[in-house]
């Protein structure tokens, strides 16, 4: 069997990945008078006079939910609440393995934007903080922003913020490899989407100035009148020069190659027309824009992919665990601007001078002492940023 058939054996073995487990013991008489009535009032009204209390005396402390309409689960698209559904339970899975995070899943029944946003704001009361997953552009941004003024726990679009955070902290070792200045590189995105929207503000955030998006139609550019509002906006933050064309335009003479976008896009003749010492990301998944021995082949010095059978895997799983994991742990209001750079510097710094090379500019997925490092960074910058309550 092949992993995809695998993985289905075992789905149907698991019939599910994640459980509810009891941390209190009903055994006696007193037992359930304790956890439950007549007991459970006390804590109850402590809540009630006390709204924060409610992080004290439930599970609220350390559970989040992990929420989705369906409209963009992996790389199958809009295929409903209820088929995103072993996607959210594996989300749920990495969270409590990595990082000791509850998590629940939550599959909406809804495409509207004021009704979804409306849904996750009256169940928020019950979490420490909101993981958005696999929410379709642009109504994830409309989505995200409009919680985060609403809601007074943390709102995180995995999708968007955890691939930004891994992929700033890749590029920083691979220029410390190369020996190029994070602000004067050209860097290329392909793929415009919530992705690629967020790694191109978060690597503005991180230093890079020169900036060029490219999306199906080419490059984006703030004088195209056909833009969207979401491209209008990255636009007036990129391409200074204003240039127009395709994507093998903006990779001449580039030294960064950024690619949250479809499988095969990029050739090696497009690779051979970068700089030298060129770094290419190609992270569509399954299928890379690239395949990474091509990219080799045509010159790139440093290659890293969405792919756990390559070198340099670019995997969210490195942030969302210890990002909630120390937004939780000091009760953070909000994951802002300075969190993100915190963890993306954390990451790059895990890998030591002796251990950096061409194949080893990322942590290991599966290292499970990453979470606790990102945990501290965050509460750091959540202490000096004043968004912590503990």
């Amino acid at each position: 069997m092949n992993i995809r058939e695998k993985s289905l054996k075992k789905h149907y073995e698991w019939n599910g990945k994640i459980e509810v487990v009891s941390r209190a013991t009903i055994e006696t008489r007193e037992d359930l008078s304790l956890a439950y009535t007549p007991g459970v009032a006390e804590p109850c009204l402590e809540i009630q006079k006390d709204y924060t209390k409610s992080f004290e005396l439930t599970r609220r402390n350390n559970l989040v939910a992990v929420i989705t309409d369906g409209t963009a689960v992996l790389g199958l698209g809009d295929i409903g609440p209820e088929a995103g559904m072993p996607v959210m339970e594996g989300k749920c899975a990495l969270f409590k393995s990595f990082a000791d995070v509850d998590a629940f899943p939550i599959c909406v029944r809804s495409k509207d934007v004021d009704e979804i946003v409306r849904t996750i704001y009256l169940i928020s009361g019950s979490f420490g903080g909101i993981n958005l997953e696999d929410i379709s552009a642009p109504r994830c941004f409309e989505i995200e922003r409009r919680l985060k003024e609403i809601c007074d726990i943390p709102v995180f679009h995995d999708d968007q913020h955890g691939t930004a955070i891994v992929v700033a902290a890749a590029l920083i070792n691979a220029l410390k490899i190369v020996k190029k200045d994070i602000g004067t590189v050209r860097v290329v995105i392909n793929g415009a989407g919530s992705a690629g929207c967020a790694i191109g503000r978060h690597l503005l955030n991180m230093g890079v100035r020169n900036l060029t998006m490219v999306d199906r139609f080419g490059i984006i550019a703030r004088d195209d009148t056909t833009l969207s509002d979401a491209h209008k906006s990255i636009a007036e933050l990129t391409n200074a020069e204003c240039i127009h064309g395709d994507l093998s335009v903006a990779m001449k003479g580039a030294d960064v190659f950024i690619g949250v976008s479809a499988p095969g896009v990029v050739s090696g003749e497009m690779v051979a027309s970068m700089a030298k010492d060129a770094i290419v990301f190609p992270m569509a998944n399954p299928t890379p824009e690239i395949m990474p021995d091509l990219a080799l082949a045509a010159g790139a010095r440093i290659v890293g992919t969405g792919r756990s059978d390559f070198p340099n895997q670019i995997n969210n799983v490195l942030a969302f665990p210890g990002i909630f994991r120390g937004a939780l742990d000091c009760r953070a209001t909000m994951i802002n601007e300075e969190m993100k750079v915190a963890t993306s510097l954390a990451l790059a710094n895990y890998i030591s001078e002796d251990e950096l090379n061409e194949e080893n500019i990322i942590p290991s997925a599966l290292d499970k002492k990453v979470a606790a490092v990102v945990a501290q960074a965050v509460m750091d910058a959540a202490r000096k940023t004043g968004v912590n309550r503990i």
